[in-house]
């Protein structure tokens, strides 16, 4: 009988054990995981700046790092891109949904699902203050040299933004820096470079001394009026998407970030 019981005992402990590693197990797994979708970036200050760095900044990680804490159906991730590879990553399922393009810089012929952010921003001329200089220096821009961004599509060339044709047609010099742009201007080695709105707000806060400096246009070349761009199978709808927008802007969260980068939402 002695041995019987003993067994029977051990049974019961060997079940025990099992419904408590059971029970741990289930506990430790979550009820469904996130979501994974993944955002494509390429530097482009201030809505991107160094993705592929360990500490990526600008407008784009701050509102992916926001909407990562506003819910837990999906998880947002960044995925380093190229301003010359972006829409070939988009197409090929690098990752899944880009953000801040505008309609006129050429991703119509990419498979993609479009989402209106009705977020605006623009490119302006800037160039160096000089007695009797005013804003019809800005109405000629032929026989100017141009200080501009490498690989931006810029209204006053079509939107073509091929090397050769910058240099050949307007004598652009590029490099990859509005900082760099802004420097060839006060050394005198460029006559007006092409800012990126926000970002020169950004950098006139930063720099008011600077500020005093430069003359602004009136003119615009070209408004960004941004889109989402999400590949055909993305996980993530323009649809669901559009109501994280929603509800992370109920308590003003999407508006102060947009603010705090110069950033417009244009009103109705």
């Amino acid at each position: 009988m002695r041995s019987g019981v003993a067994f029977e005992v051990g049974d019961l402990r060997a079940l025990f054990r099992g419904l408590l590693i059971t029970l741990g197990l289930s506990i430790a797994l979550p009820a469904m995981a996130a979501e994974q979708v993944r955002v494509g970036a390429y530097h482009f200050p201030p809505y991107a700046v160094k993705p592929e760095s360990a500490a990526p900044g600008g407008v784009l990680p701050e509102l992916l790092a926001a909407l990562n804490a506003l819910q837990s159906d999906y998880r947002f991730t960044l995925v380093p891109t190229s301003v010359t590879r972006r829409y070939r990553d988009l197409e090929s399922g690098r990752f899944d949904l880009i953000l801040f393009e505008s309609p006129g810089w050429g991703w119509q012929n990419t498979a993609h699902t479009a989402l209106e952010l009705h977020i605006e921003d623009a490119e302006v001329y800037v160039a160096l203050v000089e007695p009797g200089r005013d804003q019809d220096y800005f109405d000629q821009l032929e026989g100017k040299r141009l200080a501009l961004y490498s690989g931006y599509h810029y209204g006053f060339a079509g939107f073509n933004a091929d090397q050769q044709f910058l240099r050949e047609k307007f004598a652009a010099v590029l490099t990859y820096s509005h900082d760099s742009n802004l420097l060839m201007l006060m050394r005198h080695r460029a006559d007006i470079a092409v800012i990126t709105r926000s970002y020169l707000q950004g950098y006139q806060r930063r720099h008011p001394e600077r500020s005093k400096a430069l003359l602004v246009s009136q003119r615009v070349d070209q408004y960004y009026q941004h889109h989402a761009l999400f590949r055909r199978q993305s996980p993530l709808t323009p649809e669901v998407f559009a109501a994280l927008l929603l509800a992370l802007n109920r308590d003003g969260r999407l508006d102060a970030l947009l603010q705090r980068y110069h950033l417009v939402v244009p009103s109705d």
